[in-house]
């Protein structure tokens, strides 16, 4: 979660006319981390996972479940609980305990943006030694009962992306009337967001700053019995409470999509993300840049997204819709009206893909990066000045192109360049699915690398497995000096693949044919390279990347001719050869691994996948796309017991196979 920071916010029309201090000011405190922390090096990779949850309510007399709003309360339990203090956990933003360094530290947790979610973090952050790896699992899963532990009786820590029914009547306790001051939904309430005051001025200045309300449509799975064209039943065409409620009678909800007006239907959902901190600027710089083609194959890979609002979607992903969920573009960024008093148009929301690539990597060709990137001239000119490269200068000046929304008052009275307040307030609102963290000031914190595009996972074994895949991956990219680059409007491209229905089975991604350096290894490590065509990087750049399915990503291609893609378990899977690692660590991890694989060539399900079936077998299912509180009801309390059993019991089997 982004700032917490306590004040007087501004609303929209006075904070866009302190937008232009906020970002100089914030510059100025970048380059002082710059100038602080350019040499900064760490002795060893560290790393994090964020896991986030729902918190659902049943109702069993009457086989309904709801999203409780009973974050507050349960956070301060947790903050209030003595054994979990001196342990180590709690809550940062309330109290913990003391980090215990040379034992284990129990697990903290975070507020989030909707009243129904809990984060849960590591106490500590792990280190890169095997063993680690093989705590993750279990940590997850004390995580998950430490939260169950402070709720009440009908409470459950669910990890699932969505609610399926957020935004339809009674999905929420308690209940409150929809259409507040700040979201003005006609679906969901103000209550339903954090109160602390940085939430609803955010919806709200994103609403203002638009000139309307958020506008987001998923287009609706055509089922046998589905209404076509499909018209989304819940819009209320008559409302008439605020000025925004025109938004539905200028068209904002579309034929054949599911709509939803709130800020809440995107930040409302959960997520599974690692933050990697590298040894230096240089190790971070390489790590952001060789993940970025990884995110759209790792999204279409944890796919788990395929209902919103009480409707089956016939997209599987979650990200677009958090993309609408806070796109405050005006209609003149957006290309709908001629520019007169923006400075720009804007081609993605700030919530998108990444658009940049920042390694000072000789194998970076000009023909990656994106020729149409919208760039601050004078915000990049300043931090040149200050002695910050062009690539890097030009991703920051890329990210201040925004405004900020959130700003408080109190923060405007004097520059401190001993604080990264104003640096984070665009930072930190800035969601690509890459993020690149200068180390906080005055901490003892390196250059970190943060990797956001997985769905959560139903379970804590899928969780585990998926983090540790993406840490032997950095790992391997490391120790072999793997190329991964793309096209940048490529990697782009594959984001919005990664939506279609079923992407991971039935599309093709676009890739890099041969990921192995001319340079050699950066490490001195061996790089595997049997099998694969001699490196050719002054070629023509469509030659060096094609389409291939995520099966041929992730496990390889293979041809008679050996002109083939390695696969990225069978480069993880060198790495770990060339570490020596002892069997049984080797064995616990690839029990991970063959998950992983396992999805990618379609024997394993993705939650998308299983969620859909459920629902289209359902003896309450009509073939209509509508998925009605029984099913909910039934699905909730299947994802419950397949988090307890893991597919031990059979259910679930089509994601995990069946286990032991």
């Amino acid at each position: 979660m982004g700032l917490l920071a306590l004040g007087t916010p501004l609303e929209w029309p006075e904070a866009k006319k302190v937008a232009s201090k906020v970002r100089s000011w914030g510059i100025e405190q970048l380059l002082a981390i710059w100038g602080n922390a350019k040499g900064k090096e760490r002795a060893a990779l560290l790393w994090g996972d964020e896991i986030e949850y729902l918190v659902v309510c049943y109702d069993e007399q009457n086989r309904k479940v709801r999203l409780s709003l009973r974050q507050a309360d349960i956070l301060a339990a947790l903050a209030s609980d003595e054994k979990l203090l001196q342990e180590g956990g709690g809550v940062p933003d309330v109290q913990r305990g003391p980090v215990k360094e040379a034992e284990i530290t129990a697990p903290v947790f975070h507020p989030e943006f909707g009243r129904f979610m809990l984060e849960a973090t590591p106490g500590k952050p792990w280190g890169i030694g095997f063993k680690d790896l093989l705590d993750v699992e279990p940590n997850m899963k004390w995580r998950r009962t430490i939260a169950k532990d402070h709720m009440d009786k009908s409470e459950y820590p669910i990890t699932l992306t969505t609610f399926p029914r957020l935004g339809s009547p009674d999905c929420i306790v308690p209940s409150y009337p929809a259409s507040g001051p700040k979201l003005r939904s006609q679906y969901v309430p103000d209550e339903i967001a954090n109160p602390h005051i940085r939430f609803p001025t955010l919806a709200a200045n994103i609403r203002w700053r638009r000139g309307r309300k958020v506008e987001i449509n998923v287009p609706v799975f055509k089922d046998e019995k589905t209404q076509w064209p499909f018209k989304d039943p819940t819009v209320n065409r008559d409302l008439h409470q605020w000025p925004e409620d025109d938004d539905v009678r200028n068209g904002a909800a579309k034929d054949n999509h599911i709509y939803m007006d709130a800020m809440a239907f995107g930040m409302g959902s959960c997520c599974l993300q690692i933050t990697f901190q590298a040894k230096n600027i240089q190790e971070g710089r390489t790590m952001y840049d060789q993940l970025s083609p990884l995110g759209p194959i790792l999204l279409a890979l944890t796919a788990a997204t395929p209902i919103y609002k009480g409707f089956l979607a016939d997209t599987d992903v979650r990200w677009n819709q958090i993309s609408r969920a806070v796109d405050d573009r005006t209609p003149e960024e957006l290309g709908e009206k001629p520019l007169q008093n923006g400075r720009w148009r804007l081609p993605k929301s700030r919530y998108a893909s990444n658009s940049t690539y920042i390694s000072q990597d000789p194998r970076l060709r000009p023909e990656y990066l994106d020729p149409d990137l919208v760039v601050d001239q004078d915000i990049k000119q300043r931090l040149v000045q200050g002695g910050m490269d062009d690539l890097l200068a030009t991703h920051f000046a890329h990210l201040f192109i925004r405004d900020p929304i959130v700003v408080f008052a109190e923060d405007l009275e004097t520059l401190d360049l001993s604080k990264a307040d104003h640096f984070e307030n665009l930072q930190s609102t800035n969601w690509q699915h890459m993020r690149f963290k200068p180390p906080p000031p005055n901490s003892d914190m390196g250059w970190r690398v943060e990797f956001r595009p997985m769905e959560i996972q139903i379970t804590d074994f899928e969780n585990a497995a998926f983090s540790i895949f993406i840490v032997l991956i950095t790992r391997a990219i490391l120790s072999f000096n793997l190329n991964f680059y793309l096209p940048i409007q490529r990697v782009t491209e594959n984001m919005e693949t990664a939506h279609k229905r079923d992407a991971l089975g039935t599309e093709k991604f676009w890739f890099r044919k041969n990921p192995f350096s001319s340079h050699g290894s950066s490490t001195g490590t061996s790089t595997p390279a049997e099998g694969s065509r001699p490196p050719t990087p002054f070629g023509p750049v469509e030659d060096e990347y094609e389409q291939m399915t995520i099966n041929e990503v992730i496990n390889g291609q293979h041809s008679a001719d050996g002109d083939r893609f390695p696969g990225l378990i069978p480069l993880v899977e060198s790495y770990l050869d060339s570490m020596n690692v002892d069997v049984e660590t080797r064995c616990d991890l690839a029990r991970y691994l063959d998950l992983i694989r396992k999805r990618a060539d379609g024997t394993y399900w993705t939650a998308a996948k299983w969620i859909r079936h459920f629902v289209q077998t359902h003896p309450k299912y009509e073939k209509d796309s509508v998925v009605n509180d029984e099913i909910t009801f039934d699905l909730v309390k299947a994802a419950e017991q397949i988090t307890r059993e893991e597919g031990r019991d059979g259910l679930g089997k089509e994601m995990l196979g069946k286990r032991r």
